[in-house]
C-alpha cells in the first residue's frame, strides 16, 4: 500500500518526563511507557505523565493519531508490585500517601470539555479523547496494563504480547471498569473466563476473542503499526474520525433509534464541511488528500 507521508514532524514535551517519552512524526504522536526494566509496571508518575500527553496530544493540531506503546519488552505488567506489596503490609492509608506524594500534583488534567461523566475517571479518558489511540501491544499486557490497553481505541498486538486480567489471583476484583469494558469487547462468556482464571492468553488467542484487532510478527511489529496509523492521519478526514468515534463511545448508551437519529443529523453536518469537498475532489482528482479537520 503507497502512503502519503507528510514532511517529518517531531517535537518532545517540554515537561522533564521521568517514565515516559514522547515525540510526533507524521502527525503521529507516540507515547511510550518508559520503565523497561520493570515491564514498564505502572505508577502515579506514569499515570501523571500518560494524562499529560495525551493532553497534549488532543491540544497539538499536527497530532491526528495517538499511540501508545511500552519500552523493552513489555507494554504494562500491571501496577508496580511495591505499591501492592505497602498495601498488603501496612495498608491503604500508607500506600495512598506513598502514591501522592509520588505523583505530586494531581491528575485531573485531560479532561475533554462535554466529555460524559463515564469517561472522566481515572482511567476512562482515552474514549473522551477527539483523536483515535491505539495501543501497540508489544509484550505483556497484565492487569491495570490490559485495563489500559481496553481503553485505546484500537490494540495490535504483537506474536510476543501475553494478556491477562490477574486480579483474581491476587485477591482483587475487576478494577476501574474493566466488568464493562471487556465484555463489550470479548463477550460475557470470554470476559468471565479471563477475569475468574487470570489465565495467560497469547496474543492469538486474543485476536481470536476480539481482544486484539491485528498481531503481527515481532520484528515487523511497529512498523505494521506505524503503518497503519500513519494511513489514518495522512488519508482519513480528522473530522470524520472525530464524529465516528463519539458516535461510537455514546452509542453504548443509547438505543438504536437514537443513534439512528444522530446519525442523520451528523451526516446533513458532514455534507457542509471542507473535509467532505475535499474528499469527493482528491477521490476524483486521483490525488493524495489535503483534509484539514474542518
Amino acid at each position: 500500500m503507497l502512503l502519503t507521508r507528510p514532511p517529518l514532524y517531531i517535537i518532545r514535551l517540554t515537561m522533564p518526563n521521568q517514565e515516559t517519552m514522547y515525540e510526533v512524526a507524521q502527525r503521529v504522536a507516540t507515547i511510550t511507557l518508559n520503565r523497561p526494566d520493570k515491564l514498564n509496571a505502572w505508577t502515579a508518575v506514569m499515570e501523571q505523565e500518560v494524562r499529560a500527553a495525551m493532553a497534549g496530544s488532543e491540544r497539538d493540531e499536527n497530532v491526528r493519531v495517538i499511540v501508545l506503546t511500552g519500552a523493552g519488552r513489555g507494554f504494562c505488567a500491571g501496577a508496580d508490585m511495591s505499591l501492592l506489596s505497602t498495601v498488603a503490609t501496612k495498608g491503604l492509608d500508607a500506600a495512598q500517601r506513598a502514591q501522592a506524594l509520588q505523583a505530586g500534583a494531581g491528575s485531573g488534567e485531560g479532561d475533554v470539555d462535554g466529555a460524559r461523566v463515564d469517561f472522566r475517571k481515572k482511567y476512562s479518558y482515552f474514549p473522551a479523547l477527539s483523536k483515535p489511540v491505539i495501543a501497540a501491544i508489544n509484550g505483556p499486557a497484565v492487569g491495570l496494563g490490559l485495563v489500559i490497553a481496553l481503553y485505546c481505541d484500537l490494540r495490535f498486538a504483537s506474536d510476543a504480547a501475553r494478556f491477562s486480567t490477574a486480579f483474581a489471583r491476587r485477591g482483587l476484583i475487576a478494577e476501574y471498569g474493566m466488568a464493562w469494558m471487556l465484555p463489550r469487547l470479548v463477550g460475557h462468556a470470554n470476559a468471565l473466563d479471563l477475569l475468574f482464571s487470570a489465565r495467560l492468553i497469547d496474543g492469538a488467542e486474543a485476536f481470536r476473542m476480539g481482544l486484539a484487532n491485528q498481531v503481527y510478527p515481532q520484528d515487523v511489529f511497529q512498523e505494521k503499526v506505524r503503518e497503519y496509523a500513519v494511513e489514518l492521519a495522512s488519508n482519513v478526514s480528522p473530522r470524520s474520525l472525530r464524529v465516528i468515534k463519539r458516535q461510537v463511545y455514546e452509542a453504548m448508551f443509547q438505543t438504536l433509534g437514537e443513534a439512528f437519529d444522530i446519525s442523520e443529523r451528523e451526516m446533513l453536518a458532514s455534507l457542509r464541511c471542507e473535509d467532505f469537498k475535499e474528499g469527493v475532489a482528491h477521490f476524483v482528482e486521483k490525488r493524495a488528500p489535503v483534509f484539514t479537520g474542518k
